[in-house]
């Protein structure tokens, strides 16, 4: 079903909730179905190769699928894909830069420098090429990216698999008191303690006998 051209973002203005995902089973994959309630945190554990990523990718609208995915009670359908991705957002594990110095890739505001400051990242890191930063600082640096936008909710997958565990537990803080702000995140994990320190809910994809 192509998007409806209509602005829907009225529908989405406040505090949206809950997200609602379910899926049918597939050949490889058994049915699928849960809410992210917003303030909560989720995390989707699975076999390597089972699809966690695509689902995550399928939930933000940037893969095509046969499930139904809804914000409160208006469906990813009739949403506006850009609209969508603005309020359910996703974080690849090692994302897209496109632009010559990571300060152009968003606004730089305090709560940017706050945040790096929390992930014991300098200031000068924003004046640098996103090829001259480490991948743990890329992967930190992207996820204050997205958090600049302040979306309903995120979905990360693997999102300190490059860090330290010094560094993954200041990641850890920060989405903690995201989450205390009111975002509901879906976060892919292999890492058993994270998910024992994250989670509020925990989600298996299994394969289909």
């Amino acid at each position: 079903m192509s998007k409806t051209s209509i602005d829907r973002q009225p529908h989405l203005s406040g505090s949206v909730e809950v997200l609602t995902a379910r899926f049918p089973a597939s050949d490889k994959v058994e049915a699928i179905e849960f809410e992210l309630q917003g303030g909560t945190c989720t995390v989707l554990t699975g076999p390597s190769g089972i699809g966690k990523t695509t689902l995550l990718r399928q939930i933000a609208d940037l893969d095509m699928h046969g499930g139904e995915v809804f914000l409160g009670s208006v469906s990813q359908a009739q949403i506006p894909a850009p609209a969508w991705r603005r309020n359910v957002m996703y974080l690849a594990s090692e994302t897209g830069w496109w632009a010559p110095q990571v300060r152009d890739h968003f606004a730089v505001t305090d709560e940017v420098l706050a945040m790096m400051q929390k992930f014991g990242m300098k200031p000068e890191k924003l004046d640098m090429l996103p090829g001259q930063l480490s991948s743990g600082e890329r992967q930190r640096m992207a996820l204050i990216r997205a958090l600049s936008y302040s979306p309903k909710f995120l979905l990360l997958d693997e999102p300190t698999s490059a860090l330290d565990h010094e560094s993954v537990l200041k990641v850890e803080e920060v989405l903690t008191e995201t989450k205390r702000a009111g975002c509901g995140m879906l976060i892919v994990s292999h890492d058993a303690a994270q998910v024992e320190r994250l989670a509020d809910a925990h989600i298996v994809m299994r394969a289909r006998s």
